[in-house]
């Protein structure tokens, strides 16, 4: 009798023995046509099933199916560790990845509606009187075609000052007046040329005549002398022919030139960005900048909210017509998203991580592609509850159009939204990797060992935390940024404060006022959720400083003194005890050419770092890449009996902020923006810090299952207890039931926000008629808290 696999319209992907990541063999059966979320801590293993299993083999056998050249790369690059998969579709990933940090990448790029405004613009412009008609490129600012002249298109110039390049001009230039020089030979030589042309470089730098200032600041010459170098003690030194190099022109060119990101941060510091005068930072040539749709240029036009765009764009041709209809068809779903607030020239890297993905999920909606399985990576981060409405619509019309959709989610109203669940655990790390549950939401009740369903199904009220008193304030404004105008803010100090309002109603300009400067901070640590680093090179331990004391560890080995290896053998960023195939990386970049660059093991050391001498030698049974390899729930065991308080220290503060599954040598890729925030937070709770300090955190629980945030709130007002201030910007209506004190911005996003429409302790906020407020009366009559009506 022919088995389900056998049938010719089987409806279920079937996976058998996953073991990527943490999977323990892992056998389940998920439908296709639905939407199915999988849930579970962090560290579960849900995204090594959904993403590093079932998107990762649509995605090999995509590549399979394509040129001879792919397929080879695609063996460079590793197939995900199962046994078999059955019905697979295609598969399409939204990943919470962060986009390359570039200022040509923006709103309308991402969703491709600036290709549609500037045909609009091409075909149905309104020209001036014997105007040549435009090609569509002559609209982008990143064509040759349509760039300004002066500024390439970026919409700035870089300027510099004699105050940004000479802070200090009681110095002489031998004393270093010219900060912006580079330092050791090169600065030397510089000054040598300076002397050799007769100036003066012992004079303090204000009593040279101001002629002389202006020339060997911003002269654009490049005269060439024979330098004669001064001699020192024991050192021959010839003479030499030198080029000059003005500080502007040595600035300018180390900005635009270097790949060195260290370089040009230092190159940044005595540059001043400045609106393009000749486009008014509208970064197109003046030929389309004459070119007008209802009374309006494209820049003009692009600067808007989407939400004001799609209404402006009325009247014209039938030409006109057909393109407006399809653009107000475009804007439409990503103005359902809670998104209307962006404009199109919004620069992609000022996105949060959800905005990203969920830009790029209204345009698939576009696409018109059926019979696919959308992987989506939290689609309701730094959403508000009223948003997530939306978002549930969105996802159902991907379904209706005959496609799968996988979620992987934290959300409670997207996981009751769900037609089908997988819930991995039961904990993080090495006590995960099961499928505990694959089936209706409902069944899951029934699975005791699942931490979601303790969650998901608890109808007992909250414990109820006494309300803390404020021993003081800071106040920030009047506002006048973004689209806060003239706001005034009060935060409490000691207690735990929550900054709540929909998508773009200001939360993060507001907390971003706080600063050290304002009366009553002191000290501040703003913990954000900006990666750790941007390479393989970047990992846990590293950041957080616990690799410097393991490095120790294993250079006061007997076997290590033995062979004369010091602490740097044991880094895997120098020249030494690293493997040269990958300079210590444990993995190669592999080119795909049509499709982003991806990373694969080293061939030589397998990801192990190290080169075979160096991995010779052991602590406690365990080579260097071994104990990189632990959990940090591991690595607390393992050196639990050792003399290294230090360590203890730092592995005790990530175990603290539920961070125990995570492996010591994790790579900063890996890291979510949520995962690196927390090592941020440990990074900083293991400095043990006396007197009072500030914290302020941007969306603290975004990508946190509710039992992670559990563990994470209890960090945060441990700090609060202990005499801190703690500051959070926050959607999820639990924390927010549990702060002290609650500032809710809005009512909307965009142009529709920028105001404070409640603040107060959380029953006071649940009373006012902001969007927050039906949200978090409910979340507070369900913790038991009772607060006055009206």
């Amino acid at each position: 009798m022919p088995g389900p696999d056998d049938r010719p319209h089987d409806p279920y992907i079937r996976v058998r023995g996953a073991r990527e990541h943490n999977l323990r063999g892992v056998d389940v059966d998920i439908p296709r046509d639905v939407l199915v979320v999988f849930t579970g801590v962090s560290g579960s293993g849900k995204s090594s099933l959904a993403f590093g299993t079932i998107y990762a083999e649509a995605q090999r056998r995509y590549f399979e199916s394509v040129a001879p050249y792919a397929r080879r790369l695609i063996h460079q690059v590793g197939a995900p560790k199962v046994g078999e998969i059955t019905g697979l579709p295609p598969a399409v990933s939204l990943r919470q990845r962060r986009s390359a940090p570039t200022s040509r990448s923006s709103v309308g790029t991402v969703t491709h509606l600036s290709n549609s405004l500037r045909m609009l613009f091409s075909r149905a412009g309104e020209y001036p009187a014997g105007a040549e008609r435009l090609d569509s490129d002559a609209f982008s600012p990143n064509t040759a075609a349509g760039a300004c002249p002066e500024c390439h298109g970026l919409g700035q110039v870089h300027r510099t000052t004699e105050e940004l390049l000479v802070p200090d001009p009681a110095l002489s230039i031998r004393e270093g007046a010219i900060a912006a020089w580079p330092g050791a030979w090169q600065g030397k030589n510089l000054r040598d040329i300076l002397d050799t042309l007769g100036h003066d470089v012992d004079l303090p730098w204000r009593e040279l005549p101001a002629k002389e200032r202006e020339w060997i600041l911003f002269t654009d010459e490049q005269p060439v002398v024979t330098v004669h170098p001064v001699r020192e003690a024991e050192r021959i030194q010839r003479p030499y022919q030198g080029t000059y190099m003005s500080a502007r022109r040595y600035v300018l060119k180390t900005f635009s030139d270097t790949k060195s990101a260290t370089l040009r941060a230092k190159a940044e510091r005595f540059l001043a960005a400045a609106p393009c005068p000749a486009c008014g930072g509208s970064r197109l040539r003046p030929e389309a900048l004459a070119v007008t749709f209802a009374g309006r240029t494209i820049a003009e036009l692009a600067a808007l909210p989407l939400a004001g765009l799609a209404k402006s764009l009325t009247g014209g041709s039938e030409t006109a017509r057909v393109l407006t209809e399809d653009l107000t068809g475009r804007i439409a779903p990503i103005v359902e998203l809670g998104l209307g607030y962006l404009s199109l020239d919004r620069s992609t890297p000022t996105l949060s991580a959800g905005e990203l993905q969920r830009l790029r999920l209204a345009t698939q909606l576009r696409s018109g592609l059926f019979g696919v399985v959308y992987v989506l990576d939290e689609p309701s981060a730094g959403l508000h509850p009223a948003d997530t409405e939306a978002l549930l619509t969105v996802l159902e019309r991907l379904k209706a159009a005959g496609n799968s959709v996988f979620v992987v989610e934290h959300h409670f109203d997207v996981v009751r939204g769900a037609d089908w669940l997988v819930d991995v655990g039961p904990h993080g790390g090495e006590h995960g990797g099961r499928v505990l549950h694959s089936g209706p939401v409902a069944a899951l009740e029934g699975v005791p060992e699942s931490a979601t369903a303790r969650f998901l199904f608890d109808r007992s009220p909250a414990p109820r935390r006494p309300a803390r008193t404020p021993r003081g304030q800071v106040r920030v404004g009047p506002v006048h940024r973004h689209n806060l105008r003239g706001v005034t803010a009060e935060f409490p100090l000691g207690v735990f404060t929550a900054v709540t309002g929909v998508s773009g109603s200001g939360k993060s300009t507001l907390i971003g006022e706080l600063t050290e400067q304002s009366a009553g901070v002191g000290r501040l640590i703003s913990v954000d959720q900006r990666p750790i680093g941007r390479t393989p090179r970047s990992n846990l331990a590293t950041y957080i400083g616990l690799f410097d004391v393991v490095r120790k560890v294993f250079a006061s080995t007997e076997e290590a003194g033995a062979r004369g290896y010091g602490v740097g053998r044991f880094s895997f960023n120098v020249a030494g005890g690293r493997c040269e195939t990958c300079q210590g990386e444990g993995f190669v970049s592999v080119e795909l050419l049509f499709l982003p660059s991806t990373y694969a093991p080293c061939p030589d050391c397998a990801g192990a770092r190290y080169n075979r001498e160096t991995l010779e030698v052991t602590y406690r049974g365990r080579n260097i890449a071994q104990v990189l390899d632990l959990t940090v729930e591991a690595a607390a065991g393992f050196f639990s009996a050792s003399d290294t308080p230090a360590v203890e220290r730092s592995l005790g503060t990530l175990l603290d902020v539920g961070l125990g599954y995570l492996r010591l040598g994790q790579p900063a890729t890996e890291l979510s923006g949520g995962e690196a925030q927390r090592i941020k937070l440990a990074s900083e709770l293991q400095r043990m810090r006396r007197g009072h300090t500030f914290y302020l955190l941007d969306e603290p629980t975004t990508g946190l299952h509710p039992a992670d945030v559990e563990v994470l709130m209890r960090q945060l007002h441990g700090l609060v207890d202990a005499g801190h201030t703690v500051v959070v910007v926050e959607h999820d209506m639990t924390v927010v039931a549990g702060a002290d004190w609650v500032i809710d911005l809005g009512p909307g996003g965009g142009e529709e926000g920028g105001r404070i429409v409640a603040a107060g302790p959380p029953a006071r906020v649940a009373a006012s008629a902001g969007r927050t407020a039906p949200y978090l009366a409910r979340e507070l009559a369900h913790a038991g808290h009772r607060h006055p009506r009206g």
